[in-house]
């Protein structure tokens, strides 16, 4: 996470909301070598306290797992390059804005009863948030074809130990500077989701007071 106090100011049910909404992220977990990382889709509690998911169980991480192990999903939202020209002031340089949450704790393997439970749970999440169409359940697929497919992949608990989060949206400039570069994103940026990027940069005026 980001050292600077100015854009670690938001509440921890902020950064729950964020992550959860969110629902995906980056699950890295410690080995000898390399960390192992995996992208994956999760739900996350309202307390913020557990989150579930799955994974194929060819993913090394799946492989090597037999118990818990300490890991991190690290979820990331908007984030774009700020260039120094757009603050209207001098002696600037250039940085790049973005809003990431981490959540640590312990990764743990569960059975494979608690499964179909679980795909259940989280294809209804999705779907709930779709365009209103009839939602897709895995009653829509064949009992061989949904055997086959619970064969390989393997669910998996995530305990929340820590959450921390980094909101660095020029929180740290004047106010006219920050509107500034805020409008310039959204017009001439570089980056991903940058028309929501700038409505983040706007909203925190109220951080930088």
């Amino acid at each position: 996470m980001h050292p600077n106090p100015a854009f670690r100011a938001e509440e921890t049910s902020h950064h729950i909301v964020f992550a959860r909404d969110r629902a995906f992220g980056v699950l890295a977990m410690s080995t000898d070598e390399a960390p192992l990382i995996s992208h994956v889709p999760f739900l996350l509690s309202e307390d913020g306290a557990l989150a579930e998911l799955h994974l194929v169980r060819s993913n090394p991480i799946a492989r090597i797992l037999k118990d818990s192990s300490t890991a991190r999903i690290a979820v990331t939202g908007p984030d774009g390059y700020v260039s120094p020209d757009w603050y209207g002031i001098d002696d600037q340089v250039p940085t790049w804005n973005y809003v990431a949450v981490h959540l640590t704790g312990q990764l743990e393997r569960r059975p494979p009863e608690e499964l179909l439970e679980l795909l259940n749970r989280q294809s209804a999440f999705y779907e709930a948030r779709l365009r209103p169409k009839p939602p897709w359940t895995t009653g829509k697929m064949s009992p061989d074809a949904l055997d086959k497919m619970m064969r390989m992949i393997v669910p998996f608990r995530f305990h929340v130990e820590d959450i921390q989060g980094t909101w660095k949206l020029n929180q740290n400039k004047p106010d006219a500077a920050r509107l500034s570069a805020a409008d310039h994103m959204a017009n001439e940026g570089i980056g991903s989701e940058l028309e929501a990027l700038q409505k983040l940069m706007i909203g925190s005026e109220r951080d930088a007071n």
